[in-house]
C-alpha cells in the first residue's frame, strides 16, 4: 500500500494538527486487526536515487525521475485476505482525504 499525499490538494494547520493523531489511530487499529505487518514514512522525492544498468555499466542518478502522478509519501505491507479487505483498509487511512493510497500485490513465484 502506498500512500500518496497529493500537494495540491488543501492541507491546513487543523489538518496538520490531526493527522499524526489520526494516522496513528489508524496504524493501531489495522496492527491489532493483524493486517498491517509493517510501514514508515518515505523521505522527500529530491532524496531519492535511481539505479540501472545499460550495456553493463551501472547507472546512478540523484532525484525523482519525472512523473506526473503524486508521488508515495508513505507505505504499509499489508497481508490482507483478499483485495476487497485491502481496499476497506486503504479508504480507512486518513491520507486518503488528501490523495491516494495504491495498492499492489505482491507477485508471488
Amino acid at each position: 500500500m502506498l500512500v500518496c499525499r497529493d500537494p495540491s490538494i488543501p492541507f491546513g494547520p487543523d489538518d496538520r494538527a490531526t493527522i499524526g493523531d489520526d494516522v496513528q489511530a489508524w496504524v493501531s487499529e489495522m496492527e491489532q486487526r493483524g493486517v498491517r505487518l509493517l510501514g514508515d514514512v518515505l523521505a522527500p522525492l529530491e532524496r531519492a536515487t535511481r539505479i540501472s544498468v545499460r550495456d553493463g555499466d551501472t547507472i546512478v542518478e540523484n532525484g525523482p525521475q519525472s512523473q506526473d502522478g503524486v508521488p508515495a509519501s508513505g507505505f504499509n505491507l499489508l497481508q490482507c485476505a483478499d483485495l476487497d479487505e485491502a481496499i476497506e483498509v486503504s479508504a480507512k487511512h486518513p491520507i486518503a482525504k488528501f490523495g491516494l493510497i495504491e495498492l499492489r500485490p505482491i507477485v508471488e513465484s
